[in-house]
């Protein structure tokens, strides 16, 4: 499940952090990220992903 989760996260990664997380503080950080730039909303969606089991 979490591979599905991390090509999701490459593609919306805020859909990528809200389907791990829910509307917590890091879904909202994440949106701020990939509005400011795509890159660094993927690296922080893969490593919430990642790092949340």
């Amino acid at each position: 499940m979490d591979i599905i989760r991390i090509i999701i996260a490459i593609l919306l990664p805020p859909l990528g952090v809200f389907l791990q997380v829910g509307f917590a503080g890091a879904f909202w950080l994440n949106i701020l990220l990939t509005l400011l730039g795509y890159i660094p909303g993927i690296v922080h969606a893969v490593y919430i992903i990642a790092s949340r089991k």
